[in-house]
């Protein structure tokens, strides 16, 4: 699904989308440098997150919140569950 914003851009702005979009940059059209620099900007959030989920798990590990895997991912998650309401 396509969908269209508008952006009101101060001039300092708008001559730095110009520079990077049209003749002899990478970006055809400022909308293509637009979709690149969103895309960018999801990716590094999303890579943000991705980190914060790792140092929450080894936060996890050093304070013994951990179940052993015995196979049954179902049972550690009701384990897991059932700990957590004991405030694990």
């Amino acid at each position: 699904m396509t969908s269209t914003i508008n952006l009101s851009l101060t001039d300092e702005l708008r001559a730095f989308v110009d520079s990077n979009s049209g003749e002899g940059t990478l970006y055809s059209t400022p909308s293509e440098f637009m979709h690149d620099v969103l895309r960018e900007k999801k990716v590094r959030q999303d890579a943000a997150n991705l980190r914060a989920g790792i140092l929450e798990g080894y936060q996890d590990v050093i304070n013994g919140r951990q179940i052993a895997f015995n196979g049954d991912l179902r049972g550690v998650i009701a384990e897991a569950k059932s700990r957590e309401k004991q405030g694990w």
